[in-house]
């Protein structure tokens, strides 16, 4: 907004002058505010050119900044999931995540179904397929993290900060609780040392291919959820299993 307004105040300024100088200077006088009018002119080039190029180039950087930022969202997100499948639970503990992505092991496990007979009583006896998971074996939960930083999976890429990691109880179903998380960083950490009025809009941004909200964050306190607030194409090349 300043930007649009200093180009109109500008364009304004220029018009009078030429039309001073047509009107009201002496003609060899002229030449000084001619070359005035060119500076100005080259100005006014300089900040449609910044006013078009500045929200470009922040998106470019801010896009990259973002792609660091998920990435170690992910890392939390698929540690949380997998300590929860085997302790029930999620922690909110740095190091105790680090500990179990480097040390625990998760099941693998087969199911099948067998059949069994039911009775119904009154003599009425059913077969029904009842489902039977066993366990075959045992996998390393850091061959799932191959190739991952999962040791600094905490940091906020490029800056001094953490994720802010925090637990909760909701009410997935009537009188049924599920426990939550969430891992989430100020956008304002992220995009630090950038335009701060293209900063405080994006923590505006809703919908659409934004990263909604003041904050990037996976997970949730409000439902039960292991999704992210960013738009699907920061998922792009995302191995799926």
């Amino acid at each position: 907004m300043i930007t649009i307004l200093i180009i109109i105040v500008s364009i304004i300024a220029v018009a009078f002058i030429a039309y001073a100088v047509i009107k009201y200077v002496p003609l060899d006088k002229q030449w000084i505010l001619s070359a005035f009018l060119w500076v100005a002119i080259a100005f006014l080039a300089f900040k449609i050119y910044d006013g078009i190029m500045s929200p470009i180039n922040f998106n470019q950087e801010k896009e990259k900044r973002y792609k660091k930022v998920i990435s170690n969202l992910k890392m939390i997100r698929d540690a949380e999931i997998a300590f929860y499948q085997a302790k029930g639970r999620y922690t909110d503990n740095e190091q105790e995540l680090i500990a179990f992505v480097e040390n625990g092991k998760h099941a693998l496990t087969e199911s099948r179904y067998i059949v069994q007979k039911k009775n119904l009583g009154g003599g009425i006896v059913v077969d029904v397929d009842v489902k039977i998971t066993d366990t075959i074996g045992y996998e390393e939960v850091k061959n799932k993290f191959a190739g991952r930083d999962y040791k600094n999976m905490f940091n906020v890429p490029d800056t001094k900060e953490k994720f802010k990691v925090s637990l909760a109880m909701v009410e997935k179903v009537s009188g049924l609780m599920s426990p939550v998380f969430e891992a989430k960083v100020d956008k304002a950490i992220v995009l630090h040392g950038m335009d701060n009025y293209l900063v405080s809009q994006e923590k505006e941004a809703f919908g659409g291919e934004q990263v909604r909200g003041e904050f990037i964050s996976v997970g949730s306190l409000e439902e039960v959820s292991t999704s992210g607030n960013w738009p699907p194409f920061y998922d792009a090349g995302d191995k799926k299993d």
